[in-house]
């Protein structure tokens, strides 16, 4: 979900969405001390987000949850005890086209049912930079230890057969759509969010890019359908929003995009984004449930004044009278986004640009026939996709559902522009509450092992009495 969220400040990693921000940012850990092919691998790097899971110093670490449990990324730094520091080229090769590290099988958490189509120069110039960043030396602080029979790694051998590659190549592509379906669907493995899943948690190619729930998140439809997914963006939309992350009035990158458009997509060529945003062009439409309403410019609110929408001081009044109006038990929707929410994203909804805090007006995320992504960040809140972004919290523990559901309608309808929102508290229990999304072989894993395990060891016992008999008999 992204509105009244959606907390990475572009101003906080150095975007803005003005016109000076053509090019692409510099790519940090480019030296003139290394090769071009180094230099090179620094730019796949960025292409294929390294950074999302293993950081921006490859030391791992981050925990990345799966129906499955947690998975945690690893080193990759040429440290030889506890990184790749002793891979040959070769093992990055097998690692990321088939899954499989010298000593053991990985998961499908690092994408290298995407990392399958990848060159073999973009490959080796990877692994050239990879040599070139600091070591790190360290133990783990974490291991992945998944539950049985998620622990046997050799499991993943009959997985890669049923979802490599994860996705192919179509025909009739210009060249420069060919380029935007290498990065999209190759190194920047953007159904690995945006893709629901199949019963054996590989991607479900039929809805290939046509949005999937990411736990609490929601990654939306990125295929050109016009009512739930990207239809009505330009190609040039599409550069602004993966260059800067914002894109005025309509979608603000926050969450795991957020961090997409901070490690990634804003480092990458013009050149390049033009090919994404041709290739998503030119991917097969498909209409989800989840429509997203026209933005109506004409009923989304003005700025109250300039001073109001860029200095938090100038809105003290208004929000100490809706926090004491709250105090004194008003349900009103109004006071209470006001008092909950307004001192970051401003009385009016056009943020605090200066401190940091997004802009909500106009949000495609608060447009959607669906207020699961709202109500979701309402609940739960979200972590900033940098070190210096904002972190909004939740408020599970400070609103009930009734309040809740009032702050969504009244969002929806004033920054949103609808004509009408008619948000439940039960509809906020729903929410709040969660589906369980594991498919039947992944949440009865054990148990089917198990069954599994006991059906084998009862055919071999008649297999065996029947060759005693036949024995006997003789």
């Amino acid at each position: 979900m992204k509105p009244l969220s959606v907390m990475l400040s572009m101003l906080a990693i150095g975007i803005t969405s003005s016109a000076a921000m053509a090019q692409a940012t510099s790519l940090p850990n480019v030296s003139p001390a290394n090769s071009d092919l180094a230099n090179r691998g620094a730019y796949i790097a960025r292409a294929a987000d390294c950074m999302a899971c293993h950081g921006e110093d490859y030391t791992g670490g981050t925990a990345i949850e799966t129906p499955m449990g947690g998975i945690y990324a690893t080193n990759i730094t040429p440290s030889k005890r506890y990184g790749i520091g002793n891979y040959s080229e070769a093992d990055l090769k097998k690692a990321l086209q088939k899954g499989r590290a010298p000593s053991h099988m990985l998961y499908p958490a690092m994408p290298y049912p995407s990392y399958s189509g990848m060159t073999d120069e973009d490959i080796s110039a990877l692994f050239a930079y990879l040599q070139t960043v600091p070591v790190y030396d360290q133990a783990p602080d974490y291991k992945t230890d998944l539950p049985f029979p998620f622990n046997i790694r050799t499991l993943m051998l009959g997985w890669n057969v049923l979802n490599i590659p994860s996705s192919t190549n179509r025909e009739g592509l210009t060249e420069v759509q060919q380029r935007g379906e290498y990065l999209v669907n190759n190194l920047g493995h953007c159904g690995t969010c945006h893709t629901p899943r199949n019963a054996t948690m590989g991607f479900d190619k039929s809805k290939y890019l046509a949005g999937a729930q990411l736990g609490h998140w929601y990654a939306p439809n990125i295929t050109p359908d016009a009512l739930s997914g990207i239809g009505s963006w330009s190609e040039q939309d599409i550069v602004t929003y993966l260059r800067t992350g914002e894109l005025d009035q309509r979608a603000f990158a926050g969450g795991p995009m957020g961090e997409a458009v901070a490690h990634s997509t804003r480092y990458l060529k013009n050149e390049d984004l033009g090919a994404i945003a041709s290739y998503l062009k030119a991917v097969p439409a498909i209409q989800t449930d989840d429509k997203v309403t026209a933005v109506d410019a004409s009923r989304l609110p003005s700025p109250i004044d300039e001073s109001i929408t860029h200095d938090l001081v100038a809105q003290k009044d208004y929000l100490a009278e809706a926090k004491a109006e709250v105090a004194n038990g008003s349900n009103s929707p109004e006071a209470l986004y006001l008092a909950t929410c307004a001192s970051c994203h401003g009385v009016d909804g056009y943020g605090q640009p200066d401190a940091q805090y997004s802009p909500i007006v106009g949000l495609s995320s608060i447009r959607r026939e669906r207020p699961d992504a709202l109500v979701n960040m309402i609940v739960h809140g979200v972590e900033g996709s940098t070190n210096t972004s904002p972190i909004m919290p939740g408020f599970s523990d400070d609103l009930n559902s009734e309040q809740i559901a009032s702050i969504a309608n009244y969002v929806r309808v004033n920054f949103g522009g609808l004509t009408s929102s008619n948000v439940k508290a039960a509809d906020v229990d729903r929410i709040a509450a969660g589906e369980d999304q594991r498919p039947f072989l992944i949440k009865y894993a054990g148990f089917l092992a198990i069954l599994g395990i006991l059906v084998a060891i009862i055919v071999i016992i008649f297999i065996i009495r029947a060759i005693i008999r036949s024995r006997r008999h003789r």
